[in-house]
Parts: structure tokens; sequence; C-alpha cells
């Protein structure tokens, strides 16, 4: 059986992840950024399902991790399947120390409320 094709690579976000783990034992890994694109570069789009559908995670994905943009099909998941790998993009903000106010061109003025940081895991339902 090819695991590709039978069980996709699922891609989860904070609030996807918790209903996702409904039963089973699973196995979480901390992954660089880097290591999340070559694992997703591995995969087609055909195998490869999008279960969130927050804008900011796929603007953090394409725009700041360099992974190329794909048009992955979205599929909202209830249970990982025995065997089946996901990748989670957690995002984490926080409020800014510091908040500068920045000027436009135009004149507008802009003010620093939040820091937004991402970062990756692994995740594997072994049984």
């Amino acid at each position: 059986m090819d695991k590709f094709k039978e069980l996709p690579l699922l891609l989860l976000d904070n609030s996807s992840m918790m209903s996702v783990l409904n039963e089973g034992v699973f196995k979480c890994y901390n992954m660089s950024l880097s290591d999340a694109g070559h694992i997703l570069d591995a995969y087609d789009d055909a195998h490869i399902l999008k279960c969130f559908s927050n804008r900011e995670i796929e603007t953090v994905m394409y725009d700041y991790l360099g992974i190329r943009k794909r048009d992955f099909a979205y599929k909202r998941i209830r249970n990982i399947r025995t065997g089946q790998d996901a990748i989670v993009f957690k995002l984490y903000i926080t409020p800014s120390e510091t908040q500068p106010v920045i000027h436009a061109d135009d004149g507008v003025e802009a003010k620093k409320i939040q820091n937004v940081y991402v970062y990756c895991q692994y995740l594997t339902r072994i049984s």
C-alpha cells in the first residue's frame, strides 16, 4: 500500500489539531520550518488535505516560510487514521511590549500592537 495515496498528509492549525486527537496514541515532534517545506515538497497536491480555513496561516506558509503556493483540497477531519501524518502550523501571538508608531508616505499613522510567531509540529497517529 502506498502511504502517500492511501493516507494523505493533513495540514492542521491550532484548533483543527485539537479536533483530530479524539482517540488513539500519537507522537508529536517539533520541527523546523524548512523541514515542513521539504515534507510538503515530497507530496503531490492531490495527496495533501488542508484541514483549516485560517488565512493567516496560509499567509505565513506562503509569504514568510518560503513554501511555494499550492492548491490543496480542503476537508474537515474529525479523526486522524492510524499511520497517518500531519503537519501542524501553530500561531503564537503576543502583545507588543513596545508600541512604536510609524508614519506611512501618505501621512497615515500606524501602531504596532502584536507580535506573530509560527512554529511547526509533525504529528503521527501510531495506534
